[in-house]
Formats: structure tokens, C-alpha cells, sequence
């Protein structure tokens, strides 16, 4: 566990026994903080809620709490907001827990917020830093041009004094520090997990790290660029590109990929996802249109060109020499919404996915210093190769050496799912592998879990519900959630070897479960027993399946590009 500095406090007198929000005391305690003396940090708002007041929005208070805002500016161009909610009707658990942002930031997290309160923490968010400008076109990252500090704050240094803040604001009205402190984040809040475990290892004693953005450089910069180049660039008929992915052609994607691996990799033969979709070795020109064929909904198919932009979007971009980028995507369950045609083809050629619109933000505003420019245009080798130097030591958490945060003590529990389109799967699994080949053994502080069937953080076809979100299910147990399961590792040394996930009805609690599955952690992965209810995470068991293959890396590559102390090579 990590101590506030007692320096924060001698300017605040605590005030015992704080309980209700509703007592004179607690409220006036809550006010009071606003005069809290903290490094660089301007506390704007510091007021109590009753359980069901609307705190924000449509967020309302999920327990009477304390709320304090502030601002900080970790160099004179910052403007880092925070915030950090403590519950005041004796719910709180004595714990801490960080909420990780997506994207580049710019809001704070209140559904986060509120769910890590509904569940006895005391819970803070920040906005990296990055809010408080008019969104560019298309990119929605302006706050970063002309403006270092910015870059800086996004990197790491908003997250940093949002725990020193929050932890110093904690003790100051409790009277007490945590007694244990948690990150959970999924996407950036993924890489700001990883960052804290790499920069700050002695910040938390526990860390949920889901699918990160931590290679941002490999990712926003030649993934996002390279895949939408593959479906908007090139010969156009009618105005539309030849390669444009469309509906149909996803369909065709979709139904060629389940139907020759569905069931062989763990799963079942009824299942309407992959479990391991590294088994699937899918040719998409086996569902290219025949000779007179023409593409319908009834009759899906690809036409050449489209065949040509599906393996390439399959097989990642790869420099001049055949060095691999970053990790291509993974077939199955391509037209499923959320999937591929959120994030790459998007509504249309006019309207392109989150991955041109995160691409652009990146390609201009982080590396050309300009809201509009020739996105498309742009090399991806080049760009690759200059924002390993410029941007990667800032921006990437891809550090492989976690021993300070092992000796700390402190546990991570990492989870990707295998249909995530925002973020490659293979990335993670390409971080664990590089960790395990720089400390050996990880296994008894650092577990990966891949997810079958689950899209970018959650949703998807597969078990995709085990506490990774904010829709908390009727069950939450260290069987059956990851925070529960950190915490039981974290202050039992009970480590998880499964975790029990869901899939719910429509992917809603509320109408029961539909199916589970356990999770293994790597390189185990379920695998159907053959016999008993396959809707019953009974009927799997754990088996070790590691494939170190991937045929879709041609020649020579390197897990991670190194830029000063962030990288190593994977051997």
C-alpha cells in the first residue's frame, strides 16, 4: 500500500466519524475540503449527495457520498480535472479504486465512478487532462497541439496526481488512508493501467489491465492508419472504394470464418463464436464471389479487391522488411455489431469507423501538430518509425520489466477478448509473452485471461459479463467477478485459476443467463469436456493450449518496438 504524504494534510484538520450525508458534520467535513492544501491542485467543487441525487447527468448518487472536483496543473499549460466520490453512509469499504479512461480521454468517467461507490469503494476518474477544448474534425484530440503539457499529462502524469490527490482528499475526511488501492481500466484505461504498474509499481496494490491500448504508437498510429487505408483507398466505382468493406461483404467474412472453425478450437459445434480464433486459418478468398456472381444479402461473397483488403486487415501491417507492426485481427463474428463495421468500415466510405476517426487524431494532431491533413496519404513505415522515437516514450506502456511492482507485492489480472476490433487480441498475448521472457515465471502476480467471443471490453456473441464493466450481474464473488477475484488475491493470496463468465440475454442482466464459460488464464484456454450442458461452464475444463505460431507474421519481428527503457525485443 502506498502512503498519501502526510505533507498534503497539515493544512486540513480531520474530522472523525463522518457517516451520513445527510449529518450537519459530514456535510460541513465535505465542504471543508475545499481548502485542502495539495501541490498545484485547485479543488472546485466539494459537496455532499444523498443515495439517488443526480450527481451528474443521468449519473446519480448510488450511496450518500462526498464529492470533491478539482483541477491540477502539472505544468503551466495543464489542465487536469479529476474527481473522487467517498461514501458517507458507512458503506465504504476502507478501499481505494481508479477508474481508467478510452480513447484520448477528455471526460470523466461518472458511470465508472459510480459503480466502483455502489460497490463500498471510495473511487476517483480523471480526464488525463485533454478536456476543455472544441472537438476537431474528425479526430476529437486538439487539446495536444502546440501543447506538451497536454502530451504529458495524457502520457502519465494526470493519472499520477489523481491518486496522490484522491488519497490525500481520502484520508483528510476519513481520518484514515485505504487500506488497499485498486486500477481497474479497460482500452487507454488498459495502457494506464500497465503505465501505472511500469511508472508508479508502488501505487496499487492491484491492477485490472483490460484490453490495452499500451502499444499506442503500433495501434493508433500504423494499425488504425494502415486498416482504413486498406478499405478507403484504391480504384473507386461509383464513388465508393473497390475495397470498401460493406455489410454484405462482412456477412460473407463472417459466415466463411464460423463455418470452417466453429467447434474445433474448445468450443462447441453450436456456438456462435470461436473460442480460439488463432486455430482458424481463413483464406478470405474462400468466400470471393464466383464468376458471375453478384453480392446480395442472400448471396454473400467478396469481390477481389475486397478479398484483398480482408487479409490484409487479418495480417497487420508490417514494415519494408517484413517486420510486423502490429498484430493483424482475428476471424469470427466480423458483421456482428460492435465488431468490424464499428470500428473499420464504419456507415459509410463518407462515414468511416472509430478506427480512422482515433487514426486521424493521431497521424494529425499528435504527429503533424494540425487538426486537418491528408490522413489517408500518410506512410504508415514512416510514421511507424518516427513515433517510436517522438511519442512512444511518452505515450506507450509496453515496459516488460514488472519486478518493482512485484516486489511491492502488488497482483494484475489482464483480460482481452478475442473479437475485440479496437485492439488487436494478439497484442496482449504478445506483452505477456515478452514479460514472461524478461522475469520467467509470472504466474504469481500476473495472469491473462482471453475472453472467446468477447468485442473491445465487453459485449460480443461470447461469455462476455465477469465484472469488467458497469452493469454489475446478480452474482459478484471471486468465482464469478474480476475485482472479486483481485481482492481475494490481493488481501488472501488466493490466485485466480478461473473466472466464471457470462453471457446474458441480449447481453442483459436482467433476462438471465444465457450461457457460461470459465476463463483460464494463459496459455490455458476451455475446452468443451464432450459431454453435459454446454450452456454449463461444468461441461469445460481448463487445458494448456500455447501456439507461439502465428503464420500471419511473415520474416523477422519484434513484440515491441524499444524507444529508451520502453520495449524489448521478443526473442
Amino acid at each position: 500500500m502506498k502512503s498519501a504524504s502526510a505533507a498534503l494534510l497539515l493544512s486540513f484538520t480531520v474530522l472523525p466519524g463522518l457517516m451520513f450525508a445527510s449529518d450537519p458534520a459530514a456535510a460541513a467535513g465535505c465542504a471543508g475540503l475545499s481548502s485542502l492544501a495539495l501541490p498545484n491542485t485547485t479543488i472546485t467543487l466539494a459537496q455532499t449527495y444523498s443515495a439517488g441525487d443526480t450527481v451528474v447527468g443521468t449519473t446519480e448518487a448510488p450511496t450518500d457520498l462526498c464529492r470533491v472536483a478539482g483541477t491540477v496543473k502539472p505544468g503551466p499549460e495543464s489542465n487536469v480535472k479529476f474527481e473522487v466520490w467517498i461514501p458517507t453512509d458507512g458503506s465504504w469499504n476502507g478501499k481505494y479504486q481508479q477508474v481508467g479512461c478510452g480513447g484520448f480521454c477528455g471526460a470523466i468517467q461518472y458511470g465508472a465512478v459510480a459503480n466502483a461507490v455502489s460497490r463500498g469503494y471510495a473511487a476517483a476518474s480523471t480526464d488525463d487532462g485533454t478536456s476543455g477544448n472544441p472537438p476537431a474534425v474528425p479526430s476529437g484530440a486538439p487539446a495536444f497541439i502546440g501543447n506538451n503539457d497536454v502530451l504529458l499529462d495524457y502520457g502519465y502524469r494526470a493519472i499520477k496526481v489523481t491518486t496522490d490527490d484522491s488519497k490525500a482528499l481520502i484520508k483528510a475526511f476519513t481520518g484514515q488512508e485505504p487500506t488497499f488501492s485498486y486500477f481497474v481500466g479497460c482500452s487507454d484505461g488498459g495502457r494506464e493501467a500497465l503505465k501505472e504498474a511500469q511508472r508508479y509499481p508502488e501505487d496499487f496494490d492491484g491492477i485490472v489491465v483490460g484490453s490495452p491500448v499500451n502499444d499506442q504508437v503500433g495501434e493508433f498510429g500504423s494499425s488504425y492508419l494502415y486498416d482504413s487505408q486498406a478499405v478507403l483507398n484504391g480504384p473507386q466505382s461509383g464513388g465508393v472504394p473497390d475495397a470498401y468493406l460493406t455489410p454484405i461483404a462482412l456477412a460473407a467474412l463472417d459466415n466463411g470464418s464460423h463455418a470452417l472453425c466453429v467447434g474445433k478450437d474448445g468450443g462447441v459445434a453450436t456456438d456462435a463464436f470461436l473460442s480460439d480464433p488463432r486455430q482458424c486459418l481463413f483464406d478470405p478468398a474462400t468466400v470471393a464471389c464466383k464468376s458471375g456472381q453478384i453480392p446480395s444479402v442472400a448471396n454473400p461473397c467478396l469481390t477481389p479487391a475486397q478479398v484483398e483488403a480482408a487479409k490484409k486487415i487479418y495480417a497487420g501491417p508490417h514494415d519494408q522488411r517484413g517486420n510486423l507492426l502490429f498484430p493483424g485481427y482475428e476471424p469470427g463474428n466480423e458483421s456482428l455489431a460492435g465488431n468490424w463495421g464499428t470500428w473499420i468500415p464504419g456507415g459509410s466510405p463518407a462515414s468511416p469507423g472509430l478506427q480512422y476517426v482515433l487514426g486521424y487524431g493521431f497521424g494529425c494532431d499528435l504527429m503533424q501538430g494540425v487538426q486537418s491533413c491528408n490522413y489517408l496519404g500518410i506512410d504508415v513505415d514512416q510514421q511507424d518509425a518516427t513515433a517510436r522515437q517522438t511519442l512512444q516514450p511518452i505515450l506507450s506502456s509496453i515496459d516488460p520489466d514488472l519486478s518493482a511492482f512485484k516486489r511491492h507485492g502488488g497482483k494484475m489480472i489482464h483480460y482481452v477478448g478475442w473479437n475485440d476490433t479496437a485492439i488487436a487480441p494478439q497484442n496482449s498475448v504478445n506483452y505477456y509473452r515478452t514479460v514472461e521472457h524478461t522475469m520467467g515465471d509470472v504466474r504469481s502476480f500476473y495472469r491473462l485471461f482471453m475472453v472467446p467471443g468477447m468485442s473491445h471490453c465487453g459485449g460480443g456473441a461470447g461469455p462476455n459479463a465477469f465484472g469488467n464493466g458497469t452493469a454489475n450481474g446478480p452474482v459478484i464473488d471471486a468465482q464469478h467477478d474480476l475485482v472479486k477475484a483481485l481482492e481475494a488475491w490481493v488481501e488472501q493470496g488466493i490466485a485466480p485459476n478461473t473466472i466464471i463468465a457470462t453471457h446474458y440475454v441480449n447481453n442483459t442482466a436482467a433476462q438471465g443467463a444465457q450461457f457460461q464459460r470459465p476463463l483460464c488464464p494463459f496459455p490455458e484456454r476451455g475446452k468443451y469436456v464432450g459431454a453435459g450442458d454446454p450452456s454449463s461452464a461444468s461441461s469445460f475444463k481448463c487445458v494448456v493450449h500455447r501456439d507461439d505460431f502465428d503464420p500471419r507474421n511473415i520474416g523477422p519481428q519484434t513484440a515491441y518496438h524499444s524507444a529508451g527503457d520502453e520495449g524489448a525485443d521478443r526473442k
